[in-house]
């Protein structure tokens, strides 16, 4: 489902763009938006799509919560890439220590063969998307910094799925697929929000903004959660949830206290 929710995300995209005479990635630059797709996509997302088959996810939204840390890291040791400053380590810290504080209530600890394995999982999941957005920001400073943005987003996404979908295929996943009217309609929303306007929006966000700042939506995105949890579902709230949400935000503020220069 993962592999479809690419593919359709990516060849919509592109037919989009298509259709209304903008201008696509030559072939020339296939192969690095495949790799891109590959690290993103194929790791980053399909690696936590295969944790969240034995870590729950409470859990799961904390070991995602340290790709801020991969990402800073990583960029620090690429070419030219952005230094890491005690300022913005201590809003890491404190950022993660907000996630923690929101989900620890769902946390629960396993010790089988597969919980492990998810938890490795998620982090190559972290380690992959990391590397693709230090590679994407390295890429966008040479001949490709004039490319249109959802374009190869667009590519990234079809790439990104068809290697998850020779993944399925390899494990022979087809076989037990089924559709609900609840995991289409699931399916549906992952594919025009989370795809075509989330990643979309994450490209664009990578091209002009520091690794450190775009790394924060690791941080604001289970906040959203739990927002749209009280908003839509009527889910409970508390005080411990307000507290988590203050110091996520005090992370965040301190991470971009030094002004961060935006780049055009």
């Amino acid at each position: 489902m993962a592999a479809m929710r690419w593919i359709a995300a990516g060849g919509l995209m592109i037919g989009m763009l298509a259709l209304r005479g903008e201008r696509l990635p030559a072939r020339r630059e296939w192969p690095s938006l495949a790799i891109l797709g590959i690290l993103l996509l194929g790791f980053g997302n399909g690696a936590v799509v295969w944790a969240e088959q034995t870590v729950p996810s409470g859990l799961t939204a904390v070991l995602v919560a340290t790709s801020p840390f991969w990402m800073v890291g990583i960029e620090a040791l690429m070419p030219n890439g952005e230094p890491i400053s005690v300022r913005r380590l201590l809003g890491l810290v404190i950022g993660f220590g907000g996630i923690v504080m929101l989900v620890w209530p769902e946390i629960s600890v396993g010790g089988d063969r597969g919980f492990l394995g998810g938890v490795v999982a998620a982090q190559i999941a972290c380690v992959g998307w990391a590397v693709g957005s230090s590679y994407a920001r390295q890429r966008g400073r040479g001949r490709a910094s004039e490319e249109n943005v959802l374009a190869t987003a667009g590519f990234e996404m079809l790439f990104g799925g068809i290697a998850l979908l020779i993944v399925s295929l390899a494990l022979h996943e087809p076989a037990r697929l089924t559709f609900t009217p609840r995991t289409s309609g699931a399916l549906l929303y992952l594919i025009v929000v989370g795809a075509i306007g989330g990643f979309s929006a994450y490209a664009y966000a990578l091209k002009h903004l520091p690794v450190a700042t775009v790394s924060l939506y690791a941080y604001v995105n289970p906040i959203i959660a739990v927002v749209l949890g009280i908003v839509v579902l009527r889910e409970p709230f508390n005080a411990r949830m307000l507290g988590a949400a203050a110091v996520v935000f005090a992370g965040i503020v301190l991470v971009n206290s030094e002004g961060p220069r935006a780049e055009s």
